[in-house]
């Protein structure tokens, strides 16, 4: 069985989506430290509060952990302990079988987990690039399926018949 990681914003919720309008409305600079100290001290419970879940998100991992064809974790980048801990809270109210694993938005993710010959299922191209040249498997998740050189999804479940 092959890992699976999945990311959380912009692939299970459309957070970041939320989130960047936010820091627009509030004429955020688009320099790394003005964005990370914006998501840093981002009220997260209302940034969730206002996202949804991306095409059905929780049923399609549902059905991808019953499929048994993979071992199956949430990999997603997080800025502050709140914000993990409001993300692992609300992946419990819709599954209480999987492991999540918050990644320093500091740190790589290819740096927290074993990343060869394992898929990584992203929206963001740079954690895929990464991904790939440290032996993984990238999928980008998009809804207008622009796969920027990589397979392309958008619906999880998807992830099935691909593997």
């Amino acid at each position: 069985m092959k890992n699976l990681y999945i990311d959380f914003d912009g692939v299970i919720y459309n957070s970041i989506e939320v989130s960047y309008k936010i820091a627009e409305e509030e004429n955020i600079n688009k320099d790394y430290e003005s964005y990370y100290q914006f998501f840093k001290n981002l009220d997260w419970c209302a940034v969730l509060e206002k996202s949804d879940e991306i095409n059905d998100a929780f049923n399609c991992i549902r059905k991808i952990i019953d499929s048994s064809k993979f071992n199956v974790f949430v990999l997603t980048h997080v800025v502050s302990l709140k914000e993990a801990e409001l993300k692992v809270k609300l992946i419990r109210e819709h599954l209480d079988d999987i492991t999540i694993i918050p990644v320093p938005k500091n740190l790589s993710k290819v740096k927290m987990v074993r990343v060869k010959d394992a898929i990584l299922v992203d929206d963001y191209p740079e954690n895929l690039r990464e991904w790939k040249e440290a032996g993984g498997l990238g999928v980008r998740f998009d809804l207008d399926m622009d796969g920027k050189g990589f397979p392309v999804i958008n619906k999880l479940d998807e992830l099935i018949k691909m593997f």
